[in-house]
């Protein structure tokens, strides 16, 4: 359709210039009663006045109809770094020359720091995008910390990273992302440790960024960063009796970016989601997760169907590697293309440029999608 009405423009392009060329080195003739009465327009600029307005509504309408493309890439949350056909079709295709990978998650355990979940990389592993170790922090880890332990956990974290991209031989960046939801009563000590690891490592330091961070930012404060990665989802809880679709509702969203324009960190990156779970609920009412479930997912003759995306069990059984019982429903949720074109079409209005993560890499969650 775009390339239909660029055809178009420069064909009247050619048309209206064409004319006004003729019609200026011909006679210029005047309608005298029309003179008269002091409207009289010369015939050349009336030809080529009939055509403008044309041209201009055809240059509005391609215009309008632009879409931003945003170079994109991917989160990798997995403790086992490979890729099967799938996702490494997906990740070559990306435009963006990053994977962000999660090296390990930090934890206080016992009034200790510990590294949960290090990940380890499959031999045959291989990729020519560059790697951003991505660490995971609980904001726990930050209570009652003391000045030293700042220092200490900024260089052991750096000292795991160094010895993971040595030993997995990884093409890491100049970049370690931190993800940590701190609030105002661990923001200074979490801070403090942004410095310090920036200090420690050489590395450009960025971080992740929360909708209530943005919309709280005078009591949350503003990371010592050059560069935060907004996380547009996870907007409730999906254990929340609610009619809202927790990964990423839009009017929750914009809601807590109303004034992200004024954000004062201006880099600001996006990570946007496509995956997708199961909510289960039993008869007492509680609730509980089962990652990776689809609307497709569904489809069995021992679910009752409610709704597209909610069913209700009819024979106690093991489904998605759970004991589930008879009567107990399941409600998923998941992201449209949809949802993410409205959710940029927003972002494009407070952000002037921005490239995009998708969280997170994986064959069911990027099988049959168009980035």
């Amino acid at each position: 359709m775009k390339n239909i009405f660029t055809t178009l423009i420069l064909f009247f392009s050619k048309i209206s210039f064409t004319k006004a060329a003729i019609l200026l080195t011909g006679k210029r003739s005047f309608n005298n009663e029309e003179r008269a009465s002091g409207s009289g327009i010369p015939s050349y600029y009336l030809g080529v006045k009939k055509i403008l307005p044309i041209f201009f509504v055809l240059l509005l309408v391609v215009s309008c109809s632009k879409k931003e493309k945003h170079p994109y890439s991917f989160y990798y949350w997995k403790t086992h770094l490979t890729l099967n056909d799938t996702e490494q079709k997906a990740l070559d295709k990306a435009t963006n020359p990053f994977l962000y990978t999660r090296f390990f998650d930090v934890d206080k355990v016992n009034g200790k720091f510990q590294p949960v979940a290090v990940i380890t990389k499959d031999k045959n592993f291989e990729s020519d995008k560059q790697i951003v170790p991505t660490v995971f922090i609980t904001n726990q880890t930050f209570l009652q910390i003391k000045k030293e332990e700042i220092q200490f956990l900024a260089k052991s974290i750096h000292q795991l990273i160094q010895k993971k991209a040595t030993n997995d031989q990884l093409k890491i960046n100049n970049e370690i992302q931190i993800d940590c939801d701190w609030t105002a009563g661990t923001k200074d000590d979490y801070f403090e440790f942004l410095k310090e690891l920036k200090k420690i490592s050489g590395k450009e330091i960025t971080c992740t960024l929360r909708l209530h961070q943005v919309k709280d930012k005078n009591l949350a404060g503003i990371p010592p960063v050059e560069k935060v990665y907004l996380m547009c989802y996870s907007t409730s809880s999906p254990l929340e009796n609610s009619d809202k679709n927790s990964i990423l509702d839009l009017n929750i969203m914009k809601s807590y970016l109303s004034k992200l324009e004024d954000y004062p960190i201006q880099k600001i990156e996006v990570a946007l989601p496509i995956y997708s779970w199961g909510i289960v609920t039993n008869h007492l009412g509680k609730h509980k997760l089962i990652n990776a479930l689809s609307a497709k997912d569904l489809n069995n003759p021992d679910f009752k169907k409610i709704s597209d995306y909610e069913i209700e069990i009819l024979k106690d059984g093991f489904y998605f590697g759970n004991f589930l019982n008879k009567g107990f429903k399941i409600k998923v949720e998941e992201i449209s293309q949809e949802q993410l074109n409205n959710a940029t079409q927003f972002l494009d209005k407070k952000i002037s440029t921005y490239n995009i993560i998708y969280y997170q890499l994986d064959s069911k969650f990027v099988e049959g999608r168009k980035f």
